[in-house]
């Protein structure tokens, strides 16, 4: 048997200075993008600042609309005392939603139990929405006010639906919950209201 050809290695192409100057910068190129592109400690922990300042601010910002709409159920409360029974259930609901909110928005990681007595709650959250405006105004016929506080859950729920988006995952949890809640309540409110 005949010896195996040893192959010949193949010419390289000879490369111009041009194409090496090309290659050499595309390279440079790739090589900083990538080092932009790449987060560093304090890039993530600045990002994370700005979300959990953003998300406070979303937090407090429905703490507030809470406090408004625990003062439109104070106002019907007053103006109509008959509507007691269907009324209070939801007003406590909407004062744990404060205290949930209100919770997030200071940056506490745990909301309020369910089961936590509501009374003493109730009260602080209830005088803080008074002393933030004006009591609301309140039709003088049931139905009407049962409808308008119907019509005040319902747009403080779509809301929250559309706010949740943008929110970080846990409160949007939250804003998700609570504007169910609110969808529920508008129910209630508008059938007590036929």
């Amino acid at each position: 048997m005949p010896p195996l050809p040893v192959p010949r290695p193949l010419p390289l192409p000879r490369l111009s200075r041009r194409l090496l100057l090309a290659s050499g910068t595309a390279l440079a190129g790739a090589s900083l993008l990538t080092g932009c592109s790449d987060d560093s400690g304090a890039a993530k922990e600045r990002r994370a600042k700005a979300e959990a300042t953003a998300a406070q601010k979303l937090s407090r910002k429905a703490a507030g609309d809470s406090s408004g709409l625990m003062a439109r159920y104070d106002a019907t409360l007053a103006a109509h005392p008959g509507l007691d029974a269907t009324l209070r259930p939801l007003r406590a609901q909407v004062t744990r939603h404060h205290a949930a909110f209100d919770a997030a928005g200071r940056g506490a990681t745990e909301s309020p139990s369910p089961g936590a007595s509501s009374s003493a709650p109730e009260r602080a959250a209830g005088a803080s929405a008074a002393a933030a405006s004006p009591r609301p105004t309140v039709a003088s016929d049931e139905k009407t006010a049962l409808r308008d506080l119907a019509t005040a859950e319902r747009k403080l729920a779509d809301h929250r639906a559309r706010v949740l988006v943008d929110a970080p995952e846990e409160l949007a949890r939250l804003l998700a919950s609570v504007a169910a809640a609110g969808a529920a309540h508008a129910y209630v409110l508008g059938a007590a209201a036929k």
